[in-house]
């Protein structure tokens, strides 16, 4: 995917032939929370993603209003989209960020196309759209409205608080389709946090997510990722972790270690060496095959999660993409939590 296939009108100069011609927009705002941030708007021509084939993802439809992302996450595996567009992978990725403009519009249109079936669509799955530009641009509103309005199955995946601005909303669509919420929380050291999420809300914080969730009916499960080798995957560590999850409430906790696929490796394993240096032959030699750790490894992490998990009375998630719609009630009182993961 290119930049000018991100754009109604053909590219007509440099800046053009990067964004898509007069559609872009480039802004920066020089407030604390924006400051060092420049945003891309753009109107893009399509906003409904089909994920390839070959992925491991257990959905084929996805929906990314924004690219780039402010969480600043150094092991983000999304990082390579940016060098698709011309765009560092690295700061770049954390301070330029593609908005488009017209998601929420675009995909009202394209839900009600004849060719459209109602598939299920996962969103937060390439960047988070929860993320800071949120709170500026808000499109998830008009992007749930337009799900709920034609009762279309869907998920959201994110580390940001700000999806509990769009409660009510969530508890509508789950009325009327399936919806799935799931928020990201590998692990809960927080000096750990602090050096590879710098622009995340604090683990304590996405927790506190979980728990306003499913006190509000919607019952939410935990993507514990990444599981993070040699400086978060300590027994204690892992425990104290499965432990908090349990702690608030969530349905289900799915454990998933970090993978380094190119774009994130490079930025990850310079971070590796400038903040621990000693681990990095050992990083070398446990990601020698490839982007994603030795099945020996995923196994040992995700068999003591679940292990733990059932000791914390919380099981792991047995309905990978599953999701179950909220019953519907001639009162407004509170239905009993249901479980709704993404993976």
């Amino acid at each position: 995917m290119r930049w000018d296939n991100l754009a109604e009108s053909p590219a007509t100069s440099r800046e053009a032939a990067l964004f898509g011609a007069s559609a872009v927009t480039t802004r920066t705002f020089d407030t604390p929370e924006f400051r060092g941030i420049t945003f891309h708007e753009i109107r893009a021509r399509s906003i409904l993603n089909r994920v390839p084939g070959a992925s491991r993802m257990p959905f084929e439809w996805t929906v990314n209003p924004y690219r780039g992302c402010t969480h600043a996450c150094v092991y983000c595996f999304a990082r390579k989209t940016h060098s698709y567009l011309d765009l560092d992978t690295g700061l770049g990725f954390d301070s330029q960020i593609v908005v488009k403009v017209n998601a929420p519009e675009l995909l009202r249109r394209q839900l009600a196309s004849r060719q459209w079936q109602g598939a299920h669509v996962a969103m937060g799955t390439n960047v988070d759209c929860y993320q800071r530009a949120e709170g500026r641009y808000r499109l998830m509103p008009g992007i749930i409205s337009a799900l709920r309005d034609h009762a279309n199955p869907f998920s959201v995946l994110t580390k940001g608080t700000l999806i509990l601005r769009d409660l009510d909303l969530l508890r509508q669509a789950a009325e009327v389709t399936e919806v799935g919420i799931s928020v990201s929380v590998g692990f809960t050291d927080r000096e750990l946090w602090r050096t590879v999420e710098p622009g995340t809300p604090s683990p304590e914080r996405r927790l506190d997510v979980v728990r306003a969730l499913t006190d509000a009916g919607i019952g939410c499960g935990v993507l514990m990722a990444p599981v993070v080798p040699f400086l978060g995957d300590h027994p204690d560590q892992l425990r104290a972790t499965v432990r908090a999850i349990a702690a608030s409430g969530a349905t289900s906790v799915t454990p998933l270690v970090l993978h380094l696929r190119p774009g994130a490796r490079e930025w990850y394993m310079a971070w590796l060496r400038e903040h621990h240096p000693h681990l990095v032959a050992r990083y070398e030699r446990l990601y020698a095959e490839g982007a994603y750790a030795p099945k020996w490894y995923q196994r040992r992490i995700t068999r003591h999660v679940h292990e733990l998990a059932a000791e914390f009375g919380i099981g792991p998630s047995s309905r990978p993409g599953g999701h179950r719609r909220l019953p519907v009630r001639p009162e407004p009182a509170v239905p009993e939590p249901t479980q709704l993961t993404l993976l």
